[in-house]
């Protein structure tokens, strides 16, 4: 099955086609596999690429304009390599700037991912709710827009975790990560006002749910704990449509443009998403 996408248009019409999909999934590091679990779950017949933009990892230090022209640049190249039928950009920080630049280059439908401040706003009891995320997303007036336009009746806190998605990544890659860091980085999202307090956080970056155990654990009280990769993968079907039987097994490659820092320990993290095989795509910022 295959989706066209008016290009600029912002949205997807659905085609069918008879042959397998391509699905790239892409992110500035590791945190996209979180959403890659999803995606796979969603499309076991999907031909998958993971593409991780490590050499330029973290996104949040590059300004808005290099960030648009580093994602366009990457993407020209991933595009012309594999040829996907559907991408989805595993990134708020990305996403959140860069999508109208790339809908707008590319003729095929962009997925992203940005802040789940609607189901945040529909879930609240208490109507104290966090958009835990980067410092980048946090200062995106589109997360602004989106906190204006749907929890209006909400009290909305945007906590910019400076380290937290290098701490996941870490932690992926099978380094010593200390709980008090962590604790550090989610403290700003757990607040009270008139005897309620917080009780809903939305993971704004999809590295977040990387250690979602973990927040759970140190958590100073129960929230809910909003992860968006099931809607992102719910939206990649209703746009090329249910997964369609296959005779031989789906590929799955991760190409990352650095790839120089994955240790043993991330190779084993990345089989067991699904990620075999593994190649370099060398592009330096």
């Amino acid at each position: 099955m295959r989706v066209d996408l008016l290009a600029g248009a912002g949205y997807a019409a659905p085609v069918l086609c008879l042959r397998t999909p391509t699905i790239l999934v892409f992110d500035s590091g590791l945190g996209g596999l979180t959403v890659l679990r999803e995606v796979m779950r969603q499309r076991p017949d999907a031909d998958i690429v993971y593409a991780a933009d490590d050499a330029a990892f973290p996104y949040g230090r590059l300004g808005e304009q290099a960030l648009v022209d580093r994602v366009l640049s990457v993407m020209e190249r991933l595009v012309d390599r594999f040829h996907p039928d559907l991408v989805v950009i595993a990134c708020n920080t990305a996403s959140t700037l860069v999508l109208p630049a790339l809908r707008a280059r590319f003729a095929i439908p962009f997925v992203g991912t940005v802040p789940a401040v609607k189901s945040a706003a529909e879930r609240t009891r208490s109507g104290l709710i966090s958009v835990l995320a980067t410092p980048g997303t946090v200062a995106r007036d589109y997360t602004h827009d989106l906190i204006e336009r749907y929890a209006a009746g909400c009290e909305v806190i945007l906590v910019g975790a400076g380290n937290l998605a290098a701490l996941a990544e870490a932690a992926l890659k099978g380094e010593p990560v200390d709980d008090a860091m962590i604790a550090a980085e989610i403290a700003p999202c757990f607040f009270a006002r008139d005897g309620r307090r917080t009780d809903v956080v939305t993971l704004a970056c999809t590295h977040y749910p990387l250690l979602l155990p973990r927040l759970q654990r140190l958590a100073p009280w129960p929230v809910e704990w909003i992860d968006p990769a099931p809607a992102i993968a719910r939206r990649t079907e209703q746009l090329l449509g249910p997964a369609q039987p296959r005779p031989e097994a789906a590929s799955t490659v991760a190409v990352f443009t650095d790839g120089t820092s994955l240790s043993g320990p991330a190779h084993i993290a990345l089989a067991g998403f699904g990620l075999a095989r593994i190649d370099t795509e060398p592009l330096p910022l």
